[in-house]
C-alpha cells in the first residue's frame, strides 16, 4: 500500500530508525527538522550561520542544508539568517515516479490545516534526475491536487495568485523521491526590505552578506566600497556590525500561516533579536560611487537602517580618492551588463589594480566580480579566490593584501 513517508538526511535517518506512517500532523511537527536552501558555494559558512543561530543535527544535502530546531530557533533562524535564501517546512515526502502517483499523494495532505478562508497559493518547483522531466506540470499536477481537495470537500477551492500568495508551496522531486514543504520565510529572503532605491544590476543581498562574512571584518578598523553603487555592501557591513536582524523590515514570514505558529513566542524571539541591535561610530563605514545617482541610492536606502546616518557617501572617481590606508576594502566593480565595451572594462580593472597598490597600503581588498575573466586584468597577485555564485552569475570572490 503507498503511503506517504517522512524523510530525512542520512545521519538524522540513522538516529531515527525506520521511516514512520503518520495519520496526523506535518513531517517538521514529527521530527523538528528543517531545510535551508542556499547557494553551493555557501553551505559551509551557512553551516556554521545555522549554528551560530542555535541549530542541530547540521546535515549539508543537495542544495541546501538540513537542520533541527526547535520553534523558538526556526523562528529566530528566519529572522536573522543572512545566507540563506529561504527555510523550507517540509509537509511530506514520498517515493514517486510519475505525476499521477504525485497527485494521488499531494491528495492525502491535510492542506485544511494550512488554508484559512479565502486564502491564495503559489507552487515553486524544482525537477531533476527524475522520470517527472517538467517541473511546470509538475507544479501543476499539485495544484490540481489542492484544488480538487478542497473543491471534493467544500465544493470551492483556493485561488493561485504568484505574485502575493497566502501561502507559498515548495515542490521539489529529485530521482524518485518527491517534498513538499511549506516555505517557511514566505519568499526569498535576500530581499531584506531597505531597498527603496536601486541602480542597474544591483548585487544581491545575500551575496554582499556572503563577501563581509568572508573579510572577517570585525569594526576593528574602518570598512570602505568605493564603487558603492546603491549601497548593498555597505549596508550588509553595517547590519552585520550592529546585529540588525536581516528579516527586520519584513512584514510577514510564511511560518505564521502554519498550524502550531505561535505568535507570542515569536514576539519574544523578535523582541529578543531586535533588543541586541548596537551602535556603531561615525566613519567606521564609509563609500563613494562616481554615479551621483548611485550615491543618492545609497544614502537613501542607508537611511532606513538603524545607525544609517553614521555611513558616509562621497560622489567621487575612486581614481581620485586619498590614500587609504590600514582598511578593509569590499566591492563589486562594473561588469559587462553594468559598464559595456570590453577594451573600456579590461582598462577599468587595471586602474582598480593600481589604485589598491598604490593608494591602500596595508589595506585588504576583498573584490567580488561577477564576471571572473577580468580577475586577470587588476595585475595583481590574490591571496586566495572563491567560487561564489548566486543571482545567475558565476562570479568569485577574491582576497587582495596590499603589504
Amino acid at each position: 500500500m503507498e503511503h506517504i513517508k517522512t524523510v530525512k538526511p542520512n545521519v538524522i535517518r540513522k538516529r531515527a530508525g525506520q521511516h514512520k506512517r503518520y495519520a496526523t500532523g506535518f513531517q517538521y511537527q514529527q521530527d523538528s527538522i528543517f531545510f535551508a536552501q542556499i547557494a553551493e558555494d555557501l553551505i559551509k559558512e551557512g553551516e556554521e550561520e545555522l549554528k551560530q543561530l542555535g541549530a542541530t543535527e547540521v546535515t549539508p544535502s543537495f542544495r541546501g542544508i538540513y537542520f533541527k530546531a526547535q520553534k523558538a530557533v526556526f523562528y529566530n533562524i528566519n529572522y536573522q539568517s543572512r545566507l540563506c535564501s529561504r527555510i523550507l517546512a517540509p509537509l511530506a515526502s514520498f517515493d514517486c515516479t510519475d505525476t499521477d502517483t504525485l497527485y494521488k499523494l499531494s491528495k492525502r495532505i491535510k492542506w485544511e490545516n494550512l488554508f484559512k478562508k479565502k486564502s491564495t497559493f503559489a507552487i515553486t518547483a524544482n525537477v531533476s534526475d527524475s522520470e517527472i522531466t517538467h517541473s511546470q506540470y509538475a507544479a501543476l499536477r499539485l495544484k490540481d491536487a489542492i484544488a480538487d481537495y478542497f473543491r471534493e470537500r467544500t465544493g470551492k477551492r483556493p485561488d493561485v495568485d504568484t505574485l502575493n500568495p497566502d501561502i507559498r508551496i515548495n515542490l521539489h522531486i529529485r530521482k524518485e523521491k518527491v517534498a513538499i514543504s511549506i516555505d517557511a520565510s514566505g519568499g526569498a529572503l535576500h530581499k531584506r526590505g531597505y531597498r527603496e532605491e536601486s541602480v542597474s544590476a544591483p548585487m544581491q543581498e545575500t551575496v554582499a552578506a556572503a563577501v563581509i562574512r568572508f573579510s572577517q571584518w570585525d569594526g576593528s578598523v574602518p570598512l570602505y566600497d568605493p564603487m558603492c553603487g546603491s549601497g548593498t555592501l555597505l549596508c550588509e557591513a553595517l547590519m552585520h556590525h550592529c546585529n540588525i536582524p536581516a528579516g527586520i523590515f519584513r512584514k510577514k514570514f510564511g511560518f505564521e500561516i502554519l498550524p502550531d505558529f505561535n505568535p507570542d513566542l515569536w514576539a519574544q524571539v523578535k523582541e529578543k533579536a531586535d533588543a541586541k541591535i548596537g551602535t556603531i561610530e561615525s566613519g567606521l563605514i564609509s563609500g563613494s560611487d562616481i554615479a551621483e545617482e548611485s550615491v543618492e541610492a545609497a544614502r537613501t536606502n542607508l537611511m532606513g537602517l538603524h545607525n544609517g546616518g553614521q555611513v558616509s557617501i562621497g560622489h567621487r572617481d575612486f581614481r581620485d580618492l586619498p590614500d587609504i590606508e590600514n582598511a578593509t576594502i569590499v566591492a563589486n566593480p562594473p561588469y559587462g551588463i553594468r559598464m559595456g565595451k570590453e577594451s573600456d572594462l579590461k582598462a577599468f580593472h587595471r586602474d582598480l589594480g593600481d589604485f589598491l597598490k598604490q593608494k591602500c597600503k596595508g589595506s585588504t581588498a576583498y573584490i567580488y566580480f561577477g564576471d571572473p575573466q577580468y580577475v586577470a586584468h587588476m595585475g595583481l597577485k590574490a591571496t586566495w579566490k572563491k567560487p561564489l555564485k548566486a543571482g545567475g552569475l558565476d562570479g568569485r570572490l577574491v582576497k587582495y593584501e596590499m603589504y
